[in-house]
C-alpha cells in the first residue's frame, strides 16, 4: 500500500444528492437485501440437507450463491450505515478490501456460470458418460479454478491500486469500485498505466472470455433444442432456463455497470445508484427466486421438506 494514502479518508459524494430520498433509499435496500439472505440461506440449507441435490450443478449453485452473499454484504450494510448517520466517508484501506470483494463478486460470477454452462452442455450432449465426466474430482477442479484463480487475479489489481499515490479523495460513488479509485492518482505515471493494462487483461480473460464461451454454449444448446424431438428439447430447455435468465440478467447489469463507469461525468447519480442496485444488490435475490421457481428437482425438494414438517406436526 503507498504510505501517503494510508491515512486518506475518501468522500461519497452521491450520498450528498439525495436529501429525502435517503429514506426511501434506505428501506428499498433493506428489504432487498434481509429478503436476499434468507432466501440464499434457505437454498444453501436445501442443498446441503437433501442428498438428492448433491449433483454438480447445484454444487456450483451453492458456490454462485455464497460468492453473492459476499458480494451484496460487502456493499449494503456499509450503504445502509452510511444513509443512517450522515457519514458519508470510508477509510482507504475499507476502500481497498470492498474493491477486493466486490470485483471477486462480479469476476466469480462469470466464472461459475461458465463452469454451470460447460455442466449443462455436458449433461445434454453426453448424458450417457455425463457421470464418468463430471466426477466428484472433476467438480472440486472446477470449482477451485472458478474461484480462485479469479480470486488471486483480483488481489492483484487491487495489490496494483494500492501503490498508486493519490491526489485527490472524492468518489462519485454510493460503494468504492476500482476504477473510480484509480481516477484518483496522481496523473499519468507509470504505475497507473501498468495498473490499467492489468485491469484490461483481467476482464478479457474473466469477462469477456467466459461471457463469449457461454454464448457459444448456448447456440449450440439452442440448436439442439430446435432439432430435438418435443420431450427431448423441452427437459433440455427446462434443465438450462434458469441458468440462461441468470446469465443474461448479470451480463446486462454488468455491461450497464461499465458503460456507466465510463460515462460517469456525463450521467445522474441517481443513474449509478439504480445500475448499483442491479448490478450487486438484486442478482443474490433472484438466483434462488428463479431455481426455486424454475427448477423441478428444487421446487420437489422444498414440497418433501413441507411434508415432512407437517408430519411432525
Amino acid at each position: 500500500m503507498n504510505v501517503s494514502s494510508i491515512t486518506v479518508t475518501l468522500i461519497l459524494t452521491v450520498y450528498k444528492d439525495m436529501n429525502s430520498d435517503k429514506n426511501v433509499f434506505f428501506i428499498v435496500v433493506f428489504l432487498i437485501y434481509i429478503a436476499s439472505i434468507l432466501t440464499n440461506i434457505t437454498l444453501m440449507l436445501l442443498i446441503y440437507l437433501d442428498t438428492s441435490l448433491h449433483k454438480p450443478m447445484y454444487i456450483f449453485l451453492f458456490s454462485l450463491i455464497v460468492n453473492g452473499l459476499i458480494g451484496s454484504t460487502a456493499v449494503w450494510p456499509k450503504v445502509m450505515v452510511i444513509l443512517l448517520t450522515g457519514m458519508n466517508t470510508t477509510s482507504y484501506a475499507g476502500c481497498l478490501i470492498q474493491i477486493f470483494l466486490t470485483s471477486t463478486y462480479g469476476v466469480c460470477h462469470f466464472t461459475v456460470l461458465t463452469v454451470m454452462a460447460y455442466d449443462r452442455l455436458v449433461s445434454i450432449f453426453k448424458p450417457l458418460q455425463y457421470h464418468t465426466i463430471m466426477t466428484p474430482q472433476k467438480v472440486r477442479q472446477l470449482l477451485l479454478a472458478a474461484n480462485l484463480v479469479p480470486v488471486v487475479c483480483v488481489f492483484g489489481q487491487v495489490f496494483l491500486t494500492s501503490q498508486v499515490p493519490l491526489c485527490k479523495n472524492t468518489l462519485r460513488r454510493i460503494f468504492c469500485d476500482n476504477l473510480s479509485l484509480s481516477s484518483l492518482a496522481c496523473g499519468d505515471s507509470i504505475q497507473s498505466r501498468v495498473t490499467n493494462l492489468y485491469g484490461i487483461c483481467s476482464i478479457i480473460a474473466f469477462i469477456i472470455l467466459p461471457l463469449l464461451l457461454v454464448l457459444l454454449s448456448y447456440v449450440k444448446i439452442i440448436v439442439f433444442i430446435l432439432k430435438a424431438s418435443g420431450n427431448n428439447g423441452k427437459k433440455a430447455f427446462e434443465t438450462c432456463s434458469p441458468h440462461m435468465i441468470v446469465f443474461i440478467n448479470f451480463s446486462i447489469a454488468t455491461l450497464f455497470s461499465v458503460i456507466y463507469n465510463r460515462l460517469n461525468p456525463y450521467l445522474p447519480g441517481e443513474a449509478y445508484v439504480l445500475l448499483s442496485i442491479n448490478y450487486i444488490l438484486v442478482p443474490p435475490l433472484l438466483h434462488p427466486v428463479i431455481y426455486g421457481i424454475k427448477n423441478q428437482e428444487i421446487r420437489d425438494s422444498i414440497s418433501k421438506m413441507w411434508k415432512r414438517k407437517i408430519r411432525t406436526i
